[in-house]
């Protein structure tokens, strides 16, 4: 039988995705994130107004997407409660966020050269996409601070070895995206890592068998 719910978060579970975005003074600003859908070579990402990403592809629509594997899911965990805004919300505070200028170093990634866009992009990434934010949505009341941001997809790149004998197709056995579920990690269906996101969002711990 159905219960009619409320829940805290409806985070059914995408696929995790560290954006690359330019700073006023021109750095890179890396921001995890997991809101993320495509349609051809069209992405739809979902953030809240107040993120430093914002604000950057408000005035510098240039992006990149850098996939994640479950192998980068530590590093992952690094950055997941750091913000590249030193303003932030009482709330966001409350979940024990905290300002970071260099969220590479913080996470221990490498960084290389966007030939599109010029911005860093993560080296441990298996899949990057390139391209430009073509519009910015308001997602309900003005008060939710919510947004959806539509991007263009104009270059891809992928790692060899997840490629089929076509270059235009990625290998779906191979390919196997970390996923955000209710805040929590999973690759291949099971917990990956322990969450502080999850911590933050003072979400229950999971019941993992063995």
């Amino acid at each position: 039988m159905k219960r009619t719910v409320e829940p805290k978060v409806l985070y059914f579970g995408t696929p995790v995705v560290l954006i690359s975005t330019r700073n006023p003074d021109g750095s890179t600003n890396l921001a995890p994130m997991s809101s993320a859908w495509w349609l051809g070579y069209h992405a739809m990402l979902g953030m809240g107004t107040s993120a430093q990403t914002v604000k950057n592809l408000v005035d510098r629509p240039e992006i990149a997407l850098n996939l994640v594997d479950p192998a980068m899911v530590a590093a992952l965990d690094r950055i997941a409660l750091l913000t590249g805004s030193e303003e932030m919300s009482d709330a966001k505070r409350a979940r024990g966020y905290r300002y970071e200028p260099d969220k590479f170093a913080a996470a221990g990634l490498s960084r290389t050269t966007g030939a599109l866009t010029g911005l860093d992009l993560v080296a441990e990434s298996p899949i990057t996409m390139e391209g430009r934010i073509e519009a910015i949505h308001q997602i309900g009341a003005a008060d939710n601070h919510l947004c959806a941001l539509a991007m263009k997809v104009e270059q891809v790149q992928v790692e060899e070895d997840l490629l089929m004998s076509n270059d235009r197709y990625i290998d779906p056995l191979a390919w196997d995206p970390l996923i955000m579920k209710f805040t929590e990690y999973f690759a291949g269906g099971v917990p990956a890592y322990e969450s502080s996101l999850a911590r933050g969002w003072e979400m229950p711990k999971l019941n993992v068998a063995g």
